[in-house]
């Protein structure tokens, strides 16, 4: 059998390639709104930050998120990112 091959993706904070299912994807809308996006399908701009408080914390500190999406992110949405990440698989 052939092996499936496993998209990788890499993490806009520490720069290394993962699995793309253990990592979390963040858009940006058409609308300029910047969310969580769970299934990896809606449109617009999107980044992959790895699935762990520590990576989402420094992102936080180095406004990583800001820089890519060039627009002003809301400290709730790091929040939010928190609690998404304790229910991501954390495979590489």
């Amino acid at each position: 059998m052939k092996k499936k091959k496993i998209p990788m993706r890499k993490c806009i904070v520490s720069q290394e390639m993962f699995s793309k299912k253990s990592l979390i994807r963040i858009v940006r809308t058409p609308d300029n709104e910047v969310l969580i996006d769970p299934t990896g399908k809606k449109s617009g701009r999107g980044a992959y930050l790895c699935a762990k408080v520590e990576y989402i914390d420094l992102a936080q500190k180095k406004k990583s998120l800001e820089r890519i999406f060039q627009t002003k992110i809301d400290s709730t949405l790091y929040d939010q990112l928190r609690e998404y990440a304790e229910g991501v698989s954390h495979e590489e």
